[in-house]
Parts: C-alpha cells; sequence; structure tokens
C-alpha cells in the first residue's frame, strides 16, 4: 500500500515539472530576448568631415563614416521658404546609394513653431507638408524636428578629460529677469495648441508617404514655466510631455528623436528615471531614432560628457533597445570638443565605436 502511494505521488509531480516545463516552451517568443540585428550606429550633422563645403554627402564625409562602421546617415537640411530642393536631396540620396550608405532621415528646421494661428503659419505648414512628400520621393523614412521657441540653453564650460572641454547648464539664480526670446511670451496653451495643430495637419501626410515624424525634446526640459518667456512643452514632467504628445494622434508615424541626454537633464534621478521612458516608447513602436548622449549632474545643474563617462547606463538601455526591438539608428551626439579636434571627428569616432561594441555586447547575450 506504501508503495502505491509513493508511486502515485512521483507521478504527480512528474506531471508537474512536465506541465511547468511545457507552459514555460510555450511561453511567447517576446518574453525571452533575442538578438537584434537592425538596430545600428548612425552619423548625422554634428561632425561633417571635409567641412561645410564638402556637405555631408560628400566623399570625405561618407568614407569618414564608412571607416567607423556608420552605414545610415541623417542630413540637416536648411531652411529655404519655398522648401527644400527635390534635386538636392536626389544628388544627396545618390551620392549615398553610391558608397553603400543608407539616406536614412533628415532633420528639419524649427522655424515654423515659433509662428502663432494665422495665415503665415498655415503657409509654412503647406512647405512642412511638401517636404515630407519630398522625402518620401527620395526613399527617406524619417524627419526629425525640434520644437524650440527659446534657443537650446547652455550657460557654462568646464575642464575635462585629457584636455576636453564639456558643456554644461546651471539654472541662474536671476532666470526670472533673463530677457523673453524673439516668439516672446508662449504660454503652456499656446504651445500644446502649436504643437496639436502641427500634428493635426502633418502626421495624416507623413502616413500616407510613409514617412514617421521624429520630435526632439526641447534642451533642456523641465525649465521653469516663463523661462525667457516660454512654458516648455515638456515642462515640468518630460515623461508626462512626451506620453502627452504622443498620445495627441496615436500612430507609429508620430514618435520621438529620443535625445537620452536631453531626457535625463530634466530628470532629478537620470539613471533610474531614463529607463521607464525608453521602455514606454520602445514598447509603442515610438522611437524613430535615439540619441546616445551622456551626461553628469541633473535637473537644473548638468555638463555633458563623454558617453562612457556620465550618469546613465548605456548597457541597459542598449538591452532595452534590443528586447523591444527598436530597428533605427543610435547616433553619438554632443561629444565634448578639444582644440586639436576643432570638428569633433576623434570625439565621434570615439562614440560610433563605443556605441558599436554596446550592440555588438548585448546580442552576444543572447
Amino acid at each position: 500500500m506504501l508503495g502505491w502511494v509513493w508511486y502515485s505521488y512521483s507521478l504527480m509531480k512528474r506531471r508537474s515539472f512536465g506541465a511547468a516545463a511545457s507552459a514555460v516552451l510555450a511561453a511567447p517568443a517576446q518574453t525571452r530576448p533575442r538578438r537584434n540585428e537592425l538596430m545600428h550606429v548612425g552619423g548625422d550633422y554634428h561632425s561633417v568631415a571635409g567641412g561645410p563645403g564638402a556637405g555631408p554627402t560628400g566623399k570625405e564625409n561618407l568614407e569618414y563614416n564608412l571607416r567607423h562602421g556608420v552605414k545610415h546617415l541623417t542630413v540637416q537640411m536648411p531652411y529655404r521658404a519655398s522648401g527644400w530642393d527635390l534635386a538636392d536631396l536626389k544628388r544627396m540620396r545618390d551620392n549615398c546609394d553610391r558608397a553603400g550608405v543608407v539616406f536614412e532621415a533628415i532633420r528639419m528646421d524649427s522655424g515654423y513653431i515659433k509662428l502663432g494661428n494665422g495665415p503665415d503659419r498655415d503657409r509654412e505648414l503647406d512647405v512642412v507638408v511638401g517636404n515630407v512628400r519630398k522625402a518620401a520621393q527620395v526613399g527617406v523614412k524619417i524627419i526629425t524636428y525640434h520644437w524650440t521657441v527659446i534657443p537650446i540653453r547652455r550657460n557654462r564650460q568646464t575642464p575635462g578629460r585629457g584636455g576636453s572641454t564639456y558643456h554644461g547648464f546651471k539654472l541662474e539664480s536671476d532666470w526670472r529677469n533673463l530677457p523673453a526670446g524673439d516668439s516672446g511670451r508662449v504660454t503652456a496653451d499656446d504651445y500644446w495648441e502649436r504643437i496639436t495643430y502641427f500634428l493635426q495637419h502633418v502626421i495624416p501626410v507623413a502616413r500616407e508617404s510613409s514617412v514617421r515624424m521624429a520630435c526632439h525634446p526641447y534642451d533642456p526640459p523641465g525649465l521653469p514655466f516663463g523661462y525667457q518667456g516660454a512654458d516648455n512643452w515638456d515642462s515640468p514632467s518630460v515623461f508626462d510631455a512626451i506620453k502627452r504628445y504622443e498620445a495627441i494622434i496615436d500612430s507609429p508615424y508620430n514618435g520621438f528623436q529620443l535625445c537620452l541626454g536631453t531626457v535625463a537633464e530634466g530628470l532629478k534621478n537620470p539613471r533610474a528615471g531614463v529607463l521607464p521612458i525608453v521602455r514606454y516608447l520602445g514598447q509603442r513602436g515610438k522611437i524613430h531614432q535615439i540619441h546616445m548622449r551622456n551626461i553628469k549632474g541633473a535637473l537644473y545643474d548638468f555638463e555633458e560628457v563623454y558617453p562612457d563617462e556620465g550618469v546613465m547606463n548605456f548597457l541597459e538601455i542598449m538591452r532595452i533597445l534590443r528586447d523591444t526591438g527598436f530597428s533605427g539608428s543610435i547616433c553619438p551626439d554632443h561629444m565634448p570638443r578639444h582644440t586639436g579636434d576643432p570638428g569633433g571627428l576623434q570625439a565621434f569616432a570615439f562614440g560610433y565605436g563605443y556605441l558599436r561594441a554596446l550592440i555588438q555586447a548585448v546580442n552576444s547575450e543572447v
């Protein structure tokens, strides 16, 4: 009798173990990390080999990028009242094609945001819509842009490693006395009305054209309302603002050029606070490009540093990008400068190699 009881107990345990093992094997594939061969290092307009005259798709810059393993390029187009020149776009695409580089994205001028309600704004948005269609004609899939009614704010320089210089910001004790920007007083309601109007007019065209719009947060976020006359859209909480922005038109074509350094500048605890933002947007497919900038410091008091020495753990962030299936460019951004490297080519070469190594490292884990 005891033998039969023991046999029945053992059989039950084996069945329980088998059921548990089957449940593990049947778990959705997305719960198990997989290699992500789609994410890649990208080059952009922050550092161009050959100088301004050579252009971003000139032979010297394309070869510079290829030497450092960069095969995807974002080009900044200058503002033109009539919109981008289609012939210029085709020439840049052809240059990239011949070199084996993907003309992946275009950075758009943000002058239109300074305009309030009226016919001038509508004319500017007609130009933006035309630019989206021109991008699609040359096969560009991403347009990045920046909402700035006041200039990006930096007010100090500090010495960095090897004689380099770090640019930073500390909120002024007398910030209320700073003069307003060219746009004058822009309230939070003004700002969000402009954003909503823009998205309602542009995102439907972007969807028709299969071009993803990638918003770069204002830099730095979290500024007090009224700073230089502006209630910036990503203040006081950058995470809440990002959620509000992408919810205005919940579309895969309404996403972000997620600058990690910028987001970190708006957080009291960047190391912990950046991770849920990356995860939230990554899971929703709303990250179209990444700027991998690191900082020391936090909200109201920070400096931009090399990617390997700041407060954020980029290895953790890269794992999130791997696991959420991010498929765009990961770009070094705002690298420190040195008098012996006036164009920043040395610094960005370091950034490219660092990011490529991170991608290889996280993919080697799975």
